[in-house]
């Protein structure tokens, strides 16, 4: 008996864990790193706040594991998009503009991925899961300098300077200040203007053509 009711309470508390995980989730892709404090979120999952201390060890940490997890996806997707059909180039183009729509979809939580001020905790992992990147682009130069689609030679260096690119090119119209001028009905960069600009950008850094529609 003692077995079954120790089980059970470890389900419990797993089941628990993921609703805080979920609700965490939900609070940084609504409004940032920046909405996620363990008052709301303990009133999110129906307990109180020093429960939460229970599942995880603190709001860093649990800042963190919410990084990773939607870091992840977007690692998933883009590693999906590079191993499609098609020549490298235009695998690059296509996962390119997945990813920028894929950010334009979720602007606030792409902006807290790529530039929220955080805790330290959340530091590392983006320095984990830019290297994440990086090994994805690395393993797609290194295909297409083979079949001279690409011509690189600092194949190492040119995927960290593309992961870069992506950024830079992402933040400033994911920004809040963007957001708000382009609700505002101020003239803005339209997702189709950025995923163009991106994939033009790359292409021509990797010295290959832009493929045809």
């Amino acid at each position: 008996m003692a077995y079954r009711t120790t089980a059970l309470r470890i389900d419990r508390d797993q089941s628990l864990r993921e609703q805080i995980i979920s609700a965490a989730l939900a609070r940084v892709t609504e409004g940032g790193f920046a909405a996620l404090t363990m008052q709301n979120l303990a009133e999110d999952v129906g307990i109180a706040t020093g429960s939460l201390y229970r599942h995880v060890r603190s709001k860093g940490d649990l800042a963190a594991e919410v990084f990773a997890l939607a870091s992840q996806r977007e690692v998933d997707a883009l590693a999906a998009s590079f191993s499609a059909d098609g020549n490298p180039a235009q695998r690059l183009a296509s996962g390119l503009e997945r990813f920028a729509a894929r950010a334009w979809d979720s602007r606030q939580l792409a902006f807290a991925l790529i530039a929220e001020p955080v805790d330290p905790q959340v530091d590392e992992q983006r320095l984990f899961f830019r290297e994440a990147y990086a090994e994805l682009f690395i393993e797609l130069l290194h295909e297409g300098t083979a079949q001279g689609v690409f011509r690189v030679q600092q194949i190492n260096l040119v995927a960290a300077c593309l992961v870069g690119a992506i950024a830079e090119v992402l933040v400033g119209p994911l920004s809040p200040p963007a957001r708000a001028a382009r609700e505002a009905g101020s003239p803005a960069p339209s997702l189709a203007d950025v995923s163009q600009a991106l994939v033009s950008f790359c292409l021509r850094a990797v010295g290959a053509k832009e493929p045809q529609s």
